[in-house]
């Protein structure tokens, strides 16, 4: 994949997307309270792709954060790409400059894609993707349709009561990542977040600790082997850390497809 100056892809659209993305979805109170700082750090860093939703109860203090790294001079606003939870209604008012979808499986795709009266395509599928679930098939529909993937739960590190399975092996820990990771001098976390990257997809990386926040944005300073990227594909378990069983019963629940 290639980026631009920015570390930037271009969707669909023509609007353009920051290859690399900070989360900012947060378990419980003591994390939220830590998300407004980290959220400056990551813009501090270099961060310029922040990914957020209502249901995450932290917009508020996002952009608070957003606000002072604009009026200290860190930033312009527009150089701040942020992710919501959008629809059609927001982009015709002038609200959103692009949409995209999440969680959306093959099946929902071809749907929405199929939709009598469609007024704008997807530009990407926000999706669990991981060496341990790396979503190949999904991958190659959504390049087939232009349209990308943008990856969460990256590092499989989401595993929290609410929505997350505790018996998935912790994925950093793995002996394969760790080996290949040891080989060029980096982190096992900066190997999982590459390994997305040089598949094309678009990645989510979140973490309240500095250190981490600025070790992690070094992803684009080295390459992986394409023996590596098999390696890594080889990792695969289909195996979800996020399962959303509280929403199960939904007739459009996605998991339920392959």
């Amino acid at each position: 994949m290639e980026f631009d100056k920015d570390h930037c892809i271009k969707m669909n659209d023509g609007n353009k997307i920051p290859a690399v993305g900070f989360g900012t979805y947060s378990p419980d109170a003591v994390q939220k309270s830590k998300c407004e700082e980290a959220t400056k750090v990551a813009i501090e860093v270099g961060f310029r792709h922040i990914d957020g939703a209502f249901i995450y109860g932290i917009e508020e203090e996002v952009g608070r954060a957003v606000h002072e790294k604009i009026a200290d001079g860190t930033v312009k606003r527009e150089d701040i790409f942020y992710t919501g939870k959008a629809m059609e209604a927001c982009k015709d008012a002038g609200l959103v400059k692009s949409i995209g979808v999440s969680n959306f499986n093959i099946r929902q795709l071809e749907m929405i894609l199929n939709k009598p009266g469609l007024k704008y395509k997807p530009v990407l599928n926000q999706v669990e993707c991981h060496p341990y679930l790396n979503q190949g098939k999904l991958l190659a529909f959504c390049k087939s349709k232009d349209i990308l993937l943008e990856a969460y739960c990256v590092l499989g590190s989401q595993r929290d009561k609410i929505w997350g399975d505790q018996s998935t092996p912790v994925l950093l820990e793995d002996p394969v990542l760790g080996a290949i990771a040891k080989k060029y001098n980096r982190s096992p976390a900066l190997v999982a977040l590459r390994y997305q990257l040089q598949r094309g997809i678009v990645v989510l990386f979140k973490s309240f600790t500095r250190k981490r926040i600025e070790e992690n944005f070094q992803v684009f300073d080295f390459q992986l082997s394409e023996e590596d990227m098999k390696t890594i594909d080889g990792m695969n378990k289909n195996r979800s850390y996020v399962l959303l069983e509280q929403f199960s019963g939904h007739p459009q629940f996605p998991f339920i497809d392959e």
